[in-house]
């Protein structure tokens, strides 16, 4: 376990996007825009914000 954590913000929409994309976001607790989540820096969360980059922003790593 780390005590690192990551806060995420959605900047994006997931209106016509793909739903995996919307699943993911989802996933990361987000669903709305300027929504923030601070989730824990995990290679997997890491993984989930990739593949989302286009519509999250990282604002704080801690």
């Amino acid at each position: 376990m780390t005590d690192k954590t990551i806060t995420v913000e959605q900047t994006g929409s997931p209106i016509r996007r793909p739903s995996d994309q919307r699943a993911t976001l989802i996933g990361l607790g987000l669903n709305k825009r300027h929504r923030r989540r601070t989730l824990e820096d995990t290679p997997q969360v890491r993984g989930m914000i990739a593949k989302v980059a286009h519509l999250v922003r990282v604002v704080d790593e801690a």
